[in-house]
């Protein structure tokens, strides 16, 4: 099959996916208490596993190799792409499809800790990607708004300006939740039990359990079974571990003052002098907004953490903390707090980038600053300039200026030391006619130091209930 003849193909694909999942998630939706059946044809079908192949072959990741040794380059100059899923097909269908162990990478976190990375084999992320697209609709209609993790049209920024929008609205105490070792403690009999609430294929049941008990092979060659836990960086696990959550947000939506409970009924608790709730979650990240009192946020995180143990997780006890909006919490890397508005006596909640993020920030430019020393200038801004786009960029929608100004004259001041260093008998005339075009600003003529403190900044607009969804109604 030549390239014409697989877009073309990928198109159909594409439009036949759309239309079936748009019919699982209105079905779903329909009936809360509906399981499927017959949900294995799907995952098998050429569609659906084209489709699957396109977005792993368009991932980063698509370039690392699993256990196997291949890469999505290696079956596309090798076996050739439509052999490959041919195989992949047959192999579903007659049942011999085995998946293979995770290769186990350790990646350093900030404190010195380590976050376990697992690198399924090309084959493997295939398939996952596969039942994901089956899987994804069906749970997607059961999935409450408070939840914005690895979920299909939002993102960071939403849960962000959620908890800006209910503690600006008498919600002044926060439960900051931090989940221990989420996705290596998930209990896998309770996830299939919450599986198997929608799902009632035997077959697709057995392809889900497979890919939890595949075991790892570690860094040091010793392969492990795998008995809890979704290996972290598999396509499937940011969706299994939002179905594991899921218990924690059904429990804050039925508890009395919970958002499951009409507006007059909240106003009606606080008039008595109790308290009402709201849960924002971001994956494993959460906090819990009380209009209240302390002593509420203290009875519910004890209530939180019998839930979450019903899933094998347990509470972080260092990074749960309870505090007031005016102390300020650090929420995916923003600060969220109450001040007063210069000027005026009128305190508003305010939303920047964390000392810890910013930190983060200076420390990749530091970075990258003495691992390039030898290299040209152009290649030393292409590195900063991507990573500053990219922080810049999610920190836009705030009160972010200050940080930017200051992350731009932190990132001056690095490279201008990475140029007397690279030419330490260079006079500052000199360096401004070479390398900032008479300047001040390094530039070596085609590529220009990223300017942070150029970046404007706006507000994001909370979307509440009205995020979209991704498959639309077909009435």
């Amino acid at each position: 099959m030549n390239t014409d003849e697989l877009e073309s193909a990928l198109m159909r694909a594409e439009i036949r996916v759309l239309k079936i999942q748009t019919k699982l998630h209105q079905w779903a939706g329909d009936d809360p208490r509906r399981r499927f059946d017959d949900l294995f044809n799907l995952v098998a079908d050429p569609a659906f596993l084209l489709v699957a192949w396109d977005r792993v072959r368009g991932n980063r990741g698509a370039r690392t190799a699993g256990v196997d040794g291949r890469t999505a380059v290696s079956i596309q100059l090798g076996q050739g792409v439509e052999d490959f899923l041919d195989g992949l097909r047959t192999s579903l269908k007659d049942r011999s499809f085995r998946p293979l162990p995770v290769r186990e990478r350790m990646i350093p976190k900030a404190g010195g800790k380590w976050r376990r990375l697992g690198i399924a084999t090309i084959t493997d992320r295939v398939v996952q990607a596969s039942l994901k697209l089956v899987l994804e609709p069906i749970w997607e209609s059961d999935f409450l708004p408070c939840s914005y993790g690895f979920r299909p049209n939002r993102r960071a920024h939403d849960a962000v300006a959620e908890v800006r929008f209910f503690t600006s609205r008498s919600y002044e105490w926060i439960v900051e939740g931090d989940i221990k070792a989420c996705f290596d403690e998930i209990s896998h009999p309770s996830l299939m039990d919450k599986v198997r609430q929608r799902v009632g294929d035997k077959r697709v049941l057995a392809l889900v359990k497979a890919f939890l008990k595949a075991g790892i092979l570690g860094e040091d060659r010793v392969l492990r079974d795998t008995d809890a836990g979704t290996p972290q960086g598999s396509i499937l696990s940011p969706l299994l571990s939002n179905l594991a959550l899921s218990v924690l947000d059904e429990h804050v939506a039925q508890i009395p003052g919970g958002p499951s409970f009409s507006s007059w009924e909240r106003h009606k608790r606080r008039r008595q002098g109790l308290a009402t709730y709201r849960l924002i979650r971001y994956a494993d990240d959460w906090c819990l907004a009380v209009s209240g009192t302390q002593a509420h946020a203290e009875t519910l995180r004890e209530e939180i953490a019998t839930v979450l143990s019903t899933m094998g997780l347990r509470l972080s006890p260092d990074k749960t903390l309870i505090t007031h909006i005016d102390e300020g919490l650090d929420f995916l890397g923003w600060r969220i707090q109450r001040h007063r508005k210069r000027g005026t006596n009128r305190y508003y909640v305010y939303t920047y980038p964390a000392r810890k993020a910013l930190k983060a920030a200076t420390d990749k430019v530091k970075t990258i600053c003495r691992q390039n020393r030898n290299l040209p200038l152009e290649v030393l801004l292409h590195r900063l300039n991507s990573l500053l786009r990219g922080w810049t960029a999610y920190f836009r929608p705030g009160v972010s200026s200050t940080a930017f100004n200051y992350l731009r004259a932190f990132t001056w001041r690095q490279v201008i030391r990475w140029l007397r260093r690279k030419h330490p008998r260079i006079t500052w005339k000199e360096l401004r006619r070479r390398f900032c075009a008479g300047g001040w600003w390094p530039t070596d003529g085609k590529v220009t130091l990223f300017n942070p403190g150029a970046v404007s900044t706006t507000r994001y607009r909370y979307r509440g209930t009205k995020i979209p969804s991704p498959w639309p109604s077909t009435t």
